[in-house]
């Protein structure tokens, strides 16, 4: 007999192998957790929005979900369609929603699914929302709590119409449908397919969309995750159609990843600094931006130069949205290619951080590696890059103590001058570079990061990190 499963949610949500742990039993089970939270809290009438993605059978689990709420008579409003995560977000704000529920595993392999949970406000849950939802579906699964289902009595909403025009809403979008840009939009088979070509659609721009059919599959790559290796079909589609600038969404479209007018990559620490910079710079906003600790030591560059604060946070959006929102934050974001805006939700968009990026070519007349210079400049140069290291989880209780007990004077012949131990451990190190090294909320893996001012300095801090943390 096979051991009781242990439900636990990551940085963001809970995520398993499809017909291995992730079963529609454990799906009812999280569903029935978060409908006897939100009874306890007083919050069940508000209702709940429920939304999925493209992965297989994500609209059926979907179903279940929605069948279990509204049999603990929770009201529940659940896309038509697959969307992106941040439309469900948004959907809980429209809809004022106590909470949300999004079938999604975001960028893992395609025979993964998963389980976020949305604040009424829109972001990520807090900790401590997501301390109570996993207690209470502990006891769903200890069998002292009965998950109730069979109720159909809920309402479908068409989500995208709704996102779109908040997306209008956002953002200035005309003198971007205006332009005369090509843009390739590859949405890598995920559920961001078609949200920037409806944006910007009935202009002047040329929207070009590749691996925009939905594929849970997601042929071609490891998983669907928006960095450079993953992004081979749309730097060549860039080259070949001579386009402006590419732009990658990752299987839930919360993430974006982008590619110069030469098919270069630009790293997700270059792209957010580069937001940064335009909402700071060209577009003269203020307030501070709230980033995680595997976030680019050139925020802290831009942010000196606009006399702006920044907020460093753990790993994770319940953890940067709430840092955005209690600052006022003109933006937040994670290395990851997650980023979120003020004036919208406190959560990731993939479509809306593209589309920014559009905003930031237009109102500057620049190429994107003109912007990627112009922020350099400011700067100086910054290159990244991160490991991902897997392991047996036999191991994981020994690298998490090797992790936490590191103490080195110095990290590829760089002095170390500080750490911070909140996620992980960041090492602070000589000159500006920096490291990192956690382990995954939600795979046996060790995420290995390193910034520093050329290729080969920052590969000698990955190598001796490795080195030193026995990975």
């Amino acid at each position: 007999m096979s051991d009781p499963v242990t439900i636990r949610f990551g940085t963001d949500g809970w995520r398993a192998v499809i017909a291995d742990e992730y079963t529609y039993d454990n799906v009812r089970a999280c569903a029935q957790g978060l409908a006897i939270h939100l009874k306890s809290t007083g919050e069940a009438a508000s209702g709940v929005v429920v939304g999925f993605d493209t992965r297989f059978s994500s609209d059926r689990f979907g179903a279940a979900v929605a069948q279990v709420l509204a049999a603990n008579g929770i009201p529940v409003s659940i896309f038509t369609d697959p969307a992106p995560t941040p439309a469900c977000s948004y959907g809980v704000v429209h809809e004022n929603a106590a909470a949300g529920v999004m079938i999604t595993a975001s960028h893992n392999p395609g025979e993964w699914n998963g389980f976020k949970v949305k604040s009424a406000a829109g972001g990520s849950a807090p900790p401590d929302m997501v301390a109570k939802i996993e207690e209470q579906v502990a006891r769903v699964l200890a069998g002292k709590q009965e998950v109730l289902t069979g109720n159909d009595s809920y309402e479908k909403i068409e989500i995208i119409p709704m996102f779109v025009d908040q997306l209008k809403r956002v953002l200035d979008v005309e003198p971007i449908r205006q332009s005369p840009l090509k843009v390739v939009v590859d949405s890598m088979h995920g559920s961001g397919s078609g949200i920037i070509r409806e944006v910007l659609k009935d202009g002047n721009i040329e929207v070009i969309e590749i691996r925009g059919e939905a594929n849970p599959a997601f042929p071609g790559m490891a998983q669907p995750e928006p960095v450079e290796h993953n992004l081979a079909p749309l730097v060549s589609a860039v080259i070949e159609s001579g386009a402006d600038v590419g732009i990658a969404t990752d299987g839930d479209a919360d993430r974006v990843g982008i590619v110069d007018e030469a098919g270069r990559y630009q790293s997700t620490l270059e792209v957010f600094s580069l937001l940064g910079h335009h909402l700071l710079g060209r577009r003269n906003e203020t307030g501070g931006i709230a980033c995680t600790i595997t976030m680019s030591n050139m925020v802290d560059a831009i942010c000196r130069e606009f006399g702006q604060p920044v907020f460093r946070t753990s790993v994770g959006f319940k953890f940067v949205g709430p840092a955005m929102t209690d600052n006022n934050c003109v933006m937040g974001g994670e290395e990851s290619g997650g980023y979120a805006f003020r004036g919208h939700i406190p959560e990731r968009d993939g479509a809306l951080s593209g589309l920014l990026y559009l905003q930031a070519m237009v109102m500057s007349g620049k190429k994107p590696s003109e912007l990627l210079a112009e922020l350099h400049a400011l700067t100086g140069p910054h290159t990244f890059q991160r490991i991902d290291a897997h392991f047996d989880d036999a191991k994981r209780a020994a690298i998490g103590d090797a992790i936490t007990n590191a103490e080195p004077d110095s990290i590829g012949g760089l002095a170390v001058e500080s750490a911070d131990r909140r996620d992980g451990v960041r090492f602070e190190l000589a000159g500006g570079s920096w490291a990192v090294a956690r382990l995954s909320g939600t795979e046996p893996l060790a995420r290995i990061y390193a910034e520093a001012h050329s290729d080969q300095e920052r590969d000698a801090v990955l190598a001796d990190l490795q080195r030193l943390l026995g990975i």
